[in-house]
């Protein structure tokens, strides 16, 4: 790399889903900050749908999926989209490798989401380097990590496991859904545990974390696969502001209600009133669970902002929106980091993705927790026991939450005798992360070592 340009050429490679898209388009703008120049590689149905703007600091460019026309939602299961995304994708990131390679601006560098292990594989065909990028948290990453090496043996039968760093879990419950429900979604799990596959090859591991957030996990796993934490991956503006055009993630896959009606029914509400609910781009509630979540949120009699997805609309029970127009206020998706930095807001009912957690908790912004499958077990674990900048809904035996139990979770954080102790602690985790993204921080010191190896 020392006889190429001065400038490195970073190319970015994403899962194709917005919780994966967004921390990665992020690092994409840190490293542009730094001067590099990034180009950022969408799926062909992604650029097609979603149209991103060019920007100054990071440029697009297309891989191919192996369904241009529909993305995921074209494909018969999950097992049929891995599969031909593992073709499609090997050859069309290889021509584009290519392409950049007989212009005046080389690819020097591959970050890669280990979702696509085989984008390693591509990179070193090439002769490059290339750092493999964890979207989730450390914990689940190591998780994975010690079933894929055989540490942890499953089924597990006992707890705590005798692996240092997971102390706090207290059972299967705490546990990635494909290890806590044995069988369930078989090629997703396959697809995590390969994650492990070829990262030894890896120049690299990043992981989207911050390490005083979890700095017994990030040490022991750092004894088996050195790793940098480099995150949190959120918009510059809401932490260092050093980024100053950082506004926002800047490619959504949703449609997002005008953010202008959203602030202004915010603007209109107590400090710390609101109670925000949004369960993602992937959640997928049954009837009955939708009708127990809208009449718990009715019974607080307090204000809400729901997000639910068109697909989820019609399980809303009857002329519910109509009864709870008073006080709640329903739209289809939102900029979300907008919402969760406003004042009004005091509590955020969430499936705890790892984005949503990693918002929430750079932003102060208490929790009350409905994991619901992958990787939200755990991360509802760090949020209550780990943190304790929240509360874990009680699932009941049907495995429903009843309306009852999320209306008492929900006061429990917002005026309950937890909840001093909930704020205080989410604004020291905030505090932590704006420390840790800032200048001489944990992870700008993480990420400037990592540039440095670049250049």
């Amino acid at each position: 790399m020392e006889n190429k340009k001065c400038v490195p050429h970073v190319l970015v490679v994403p899962y194709p889903s917005q919780g994966h898209v967004n921390p990665m388009l992020e690092f994409c703008k840190r490293l542009a900050f730094y001067g590099l120049k990034t180009t950022f590689a969408n799926t062909v149905f992604i650029s097609k749908s979603f149209n991103p703007t060019p920007s100054p600091s990071v440029q697009f460019d297309t891989i191919s999926d192996g369904f241009d026309d529909g993305g995921f939602a074209q494909a018969a299961n999950a097992a049929d989209y891995l599969a031909r995304m593992v073709a499609a994708g090997s050859k069309t990131l290889a021509e584009l490798i290519t392409r950049h390679n007989n212009s005046s601006n080389p690819i020097d560098f591959v970050v890669y989401d280990p979702f696509l292990p085989w984008a390693l594989d591509v990179a070193k065909r090439f002769d490059l380097a290339g750092a493999a990028f964890f979207t989730q948290s450390c914990t689940v990453n190591y998780v994975y990590y010690c079933v894929h090496h055989g540490v942890l043996k499953l089924p597990i039968s006992s707890f705590p496991v005798a692996v240092d760093g997971f102390r706090f879990l207290g059972g299967l419950e705490d546990m990635p859904s494909f290890i806590g429900v044995e069988g369930s979604y078989p090629a997703y799990f396959e697809m995590v545990l390969s994650q492990f596959s070829n990262t030894h090859q890896a120049d690299f591991v990043l992981v989207n974390s911050v390490y005083e957030w979890e700095e017994e996990v990030v040490n022991s796993m750092s004894k088996v696969s050195p790793l940098l934490t480099i995150g949190p991956t959120i918009p510059s503006i809401y932490l260092d502001n050093r980024i100053k055009e950082d506004k926002e993630y800047g490619l959504d896959l949703f449609t997002a209600d005008s953010s202008l009606s959203i602030s202004n029914w915010l603007n209109s509400k107590p400090e710390k009133s609101v109670v925000y609910v949004s369960f993602g781009s992937m959640a997928n509630l049954s009837v009955k669970q939708m009708e127990e979540l809208a009449l718990g949120l009715k019974a607080t009699n307090l204000f809400f902002l729901w997000v639910v997805r068109a697909s989820e609309e019609p399980k809303l029970p009857h002329n519910f929106a109509q009864e709870t127009r008073e006080f709640g206020l329903i739209v289809k998706w939102c900029a979300q980091m907008e919402v969760l930095s406003h004042p009004s807001v005091g509590c955020f009912f969430t499936h705890c993705g790892w984005n949503s957690t990693v918002e929430a908790l750079s932003l102060g912004v208490p929790m009350v927790g409905m994991p619901q499958w992958t990787d939200q077990p755990t991360d509802a674990k760090l949020i209550e026991h780990l943190w304790k900048v929240g509360v874990r809904v009680k699932v009941g035996e049907d495995g429903i939450v009843g309306r009852k139990e999320i209306e008492h979770c929900i006061w429990q954080v917002l005026e309950g005798d937890r909840g001093t102790e909930i704020r205080k602690n989410a604004k020291k985790w905030r505090n932590l992360a704006l420390q840790a993204i800032s200048d001489g921080g944990s992870s700008d010191k993480n990420i400037r070592e990592f540039i440095s190896k670049l250049i």
